[in-house]
C-alpha cells in the first residue's frame, strides 16, 4: 500500500488503525448475528427451510502475490487466487450446502445426480418427483449466496460495506448488474469437503421434507 499510495508505512499504519477503530465503534450495525429462518415465515423461498441461518458457499478471490508465491495460489484454471469460504455457525440450525459438501449434521445438501441449477428449471420445465421439486426450491434459495459473492467482488470485497448497504436498502442498485447470473464466480473447481461424516438421520429429514414440500405442491397445481 506504501509503494502504490506512494505514502510512507507510518501514515499508512495511522490510517489502517484509523478505519480498524472505526470498525470496532460501529460493530453494532455492521457485524450482525445470522438469525435462523422463523417457524412464521411466510416468504415462498424460505418458509421449508425453517432454522436455516443462510447459504454457505466458497469462492475465489484473485489475489497479488510475490512471484515466488504464486504456485500456491494457482487454481486449476490457472489463476493466482485464495478460495474465500462465507459461513458463520450457531448450534441447533444449519445451513444450505451445494453438492460438493456432505448431507450431514449442520449442512442440507441437494440430492446428487438431480437437476438443480435454477437454468435447468427454466422454460416451465416442472418437475417429476419430490428430488427434483426439493433440488428447485433449494437452489432458488441458495442462489442468494451466489448473489451476495457477485455483488461483494463489484465493490471491491468491501465485507462491512456491503453488510451495512444491505440492512439500510431493501434492493442493493448493483443488483440490476447481476440479472440473469446464475452461479457468479464460487468455487467452479468442485472440491468435495469429506470432514463431515453423511448422517442417516439428516437423509431421512431431507427425504421426509422434500415429500412434503412436493405433497403440497401438487396439491395446489391439480
Amino acid at each position: 500500500m506504501s509503494s502504490r499510495f506512494k505514502q510512507s508505512g507510518k501514515t499508512i499504519s495511522r490510517y489502517f488503525n484509523s478505519i480498524l477503530d472505526g470498525v470496532i465503534r460501529l460493530q453494532g450495525r455492521l457485524l450482525k448475528v445470522p438469525e435462523p429462518i422463523p417457524d412464521n415465515c411466510i416468504d415462498n423461498r424460505w418458509r421449508w427451510f425453517k432454522k436455516c441461518l443462510g447459504a454457505l458457499d466458497g469462492t475465489y478471490i484473485r489475489v497479488c502475490v510475490p512471484e515466488q508465491d504464486k504456485p500456491r495460489y494457482r487454481t486449476r484454471k490457472g489463476e493466482v487466487a485464495t478460495n474465500v469460504l462465507g459461513l458463520d455457525y450457531l448450534f441447533g440450525c444449519y445451513y444450505l450446502v451445494d453438492d460438493g459438501y456432505t448431507n450431514g449434521q449442520g449442512y442440507l445438501a441437494p440430492y446428487r445426480g438431480i437437476r438443480y441449477h435454477l437454468s435447468e428449471w427454466r422454460n416451465r420445465r416442472a418437475p417429476n418427483n419430490h428430488e427434483e421439486y426439493f433440488n428447485m426450491k433449494h437452489a432458488a434459495a441458495r442462489n442468494m449466496i451466489e448473489r451476495c459473492f457477485g455483488l461483494l467482488k463489484m465493490r471491491w470485497a468491501c465485507c462491512l460495506l456491503l453488510n451495512l448497504i444491505r440492512g439500510e436498502m431493501v434492493v442493493d442498485p448493483l443488483e440490476n448488474e447481476l440479472n440473469g447470473t446464475e452461479n457468479g464466480e464460487t468455487n467452479q473447481d468442485g472440491d468435495v469437503l469429506g470432514t463431515i461424516e453423511p448422517l442417516d438421520q439428516w437423509t431421512a429429514w431431507r427425504d421426509n421434507l422434500a415429500m412434503q414440500m412436493y405433497d403440497e405442491w401438487n396439491r395446489n397445481i391439480h
